[in-house]
């Protein structure tokens, strides 16, 4: 039996390949200095991996030759079966009724952890157990966990790095169905995911791995394209095709939830999740991103507005020229307001002094000026100075900034 899922090579040659663009591109475009955020994301994550090992070794009852010895004999038992040289360190763990396990690395250390209330609900079939410890064997047989940070631009990416992480979850399957010795064990540890502790005995796997069928509609479809983990329900279907020794047609998924879950990055929390944790984020984005447009946009506009005042300034400038005074009004300096956009209310002079203030048409700053001030330089020449005490300074042009 083939102990790798049909489409895992595949995809990890894909992930790899896209991961490697990704980081050459990183270190190209950054002239290097990638490899300093690479650095600090490496000490960040050991602070946190170390906090979950300190956990495990501080929680968790360490399973030795002397502590509980028959499940240290069982782990080496599939070990060897599934040919990990080094044995991890494992642990047994009270998780109040949650029926899981997982594998982890750290610093060149693996380590697999059991819940015991998965070991409890399988005591009187033992063989079952081995499917439960071998499908945590086949992540580090597999080295999932220790090409998980060079893949993991390509793990973000919608479709490709969760359709990877079930070929990943259906491979340690296969190698938990390996590690049993009867080969409808496999089945029994996972009907005790699926029922629980005690109902578990009452449920019929033929009747389990037929809801299959029922995973071909669009949500349910949709759903697992963005999870990290197959329906159980598939999972116990390919059990029982190998036990019978084939394989198991899947039913296929509806063709727009792929398009939908295009849409949606692997985040790892699921499907709702992650489509969540994806509207959080475009939430989180837009309260960033659209003051930051509309301040964008309204800076644009008074860029307008200031240039039409320069057309008015012009033209009082070259009375004052002619003249030697300030006109009593733009009409009288011959200037008529040229405004295509619509971006700006009302212009005025004031005779006294030549000071031209120009209101915009923005109802966020209707009624409130910016003003053009003449002076004479050195050359008496006319010399102006725009700036406004009602409008933020970032909302003007640079000419206009004090």
């Amino acid at each position: 039996m083939e102990l790798v899922y049909k489409n895992e090579k595949a995809l990890f040659g894909l992930m790899l390949a896209v991961s490697l663009l990704v980081w050459a591109a990183l270190l190209a475009a950054t002239m290097g200095m990638a490899l300093l955020y690479v650095l600090l994301f490496f000490v960040t994550y050991c602070f946190a991996q170390s906090a979950l090992v300190s956990w495990l070794k501080g929680t968790g009852v360490r399973i030795t030759a002397q502590q509980f010895p028959d499940l240290r004999e069982r782990i080496d038992a599939c070990c060897r079966r599934l040919g990990l040289e080094r044995a991890p360190e494992a642990y047994l763990l009270q998780m109040g009724g949650t029926l899981n396990a997982f594998a982890t690395r750290f610093l060149g250390n693996n380590f697999i952890v059991l819940y015991s209330d998965v070991v409890d609900a399988l005591e009187d079939h033992p063989d079952a157990i081995n499917f439960y410890i071998g499908h945590e064997i086949g992540h580090l047989k597999r080295q999932h966990l220790r090409w998980s940070a060079l893949l993991a631009p390509a793990s973000w990416l919608p479709l490709l790095g969760a359709a990877y992480a079930r070929a990943r979850e259906y491979t340690c399957d296969r190698h938990g169905f390996h590690a049993c010795d009867d080969l409808k064990s496999a089945q029994v540890g996972l009907a005790a995911l699926a029922a629980g502790g005690k109902r578990w005995r009452q449920l019929s796997a033929s009747g389990y791995a037929a809801q299959a069928q029922q995973s071909s509609g669009f949500w349910m479809s949709f759903h697992e394209l963005v999870g990290d983990q197959p329906w159980l329900v598939k999972r116990m279907a390919a059990m029982r095709a190998l036990a019978r020794g084939g394989e198991v047609e899947q039913p296929g998924r509806h063709g727009l939830a792929y398009a939908l879950a295009l849409c949606v990055p692997r985040l790892g929390v699921g499907g709702a999740g992650s489509l969540l944790a994806v509207l959080a984020l475009a939430g989180a984005l837009a309260a960033v991103a659209v003051p930051a447009y509309q301040d964008y946009a309204t800076r644009a506009r008074m860029a307008q507005v200031v240039g039409v005042g320069q057309e008015a300034t012009a033209a009082v400038e070259r009375y004052f020229y002619a003249h030697g005074s300030a006109p009593a009004t733009l009409e009288q300096a011959g200037y008529a307001m040229d405004d295509p956009n619509h971006v700006v209310q009302n212009i005025t002079v004031d005779a006294a002094n030549g000071m031209v203030h120009v209101f915009p048409a923005d109802l966020n700053y209707r009624g409130k000026a910016i003003a053009f001030t003449p002076s004479l330089d050195e050359n008496k020449r006319v010399a102006w100075r725009c700036g406004s005490e009602a409008i933020p300074a970032k909302l003007l042009p640079a000419a206009c900034h004090p």
